[in-house]
């Protein structure tokens, strides 16, 4: 049975570290979560990501990886049912989108800066005109 949206994902990997976690007697690292599942690490972590954000996974880094604790299991009754979640596509265009927009700002930056330099070297030239007229 594939589950397909994301209701259903979160409902497994919730579930995959409780049993996880009860195995093996400390919180799993998101791998070992995604290996439980058969999902791909990308697509654990945007799960994962996105859970977190929400409020139903704590996510801790330490020197052994990140791992993950159940915070409120309830909210996952807040996803609605049959939305799919953000795909992989979606996430690479939200981040292209992203980086093209602090780019534009870093060119705007640069070209405000490079003014303000020309203009101050034409209040310099303007005052060494002024000293030497005298």
């Amino acid at each position: 049975m594939q589950h397909r949206d994301f209701y259903s994902k979160s409902h497994l990997i919730v579930s995959a570290v409780r049993i996880l976690e009860y195995r093996n007697a400390e919180p799993p690292a998101i791998n070992a979560v995604c290996d439980m599942l058969s999902f791909s690490p990308e697509q654990g972590h945007l799960i994962c990501n996105r859970l977190h954000d929400m409020g139903v996974i704590e996510k801790v880094k330490g020197p052994f990886g990140t791992r993950l604790f159940v915070r409120d299991h309830l909210k996952l009754e807040e996803i609605p049912e049959g939305e799919a979640g953000t795909g992989l596509q979606e996430e690479i265009e939200k981040f292209q989108n992203d980086r093209k927009n602090f780019r534009q700002k870093i060119e705007d930056f640069q070209a405000r800066k490079e003014q303000e330099q020309k203009d101050l070297f034409a209040q310099i030239e303007e005052k060494l005109k002024k000293g030497t007229a005298r």
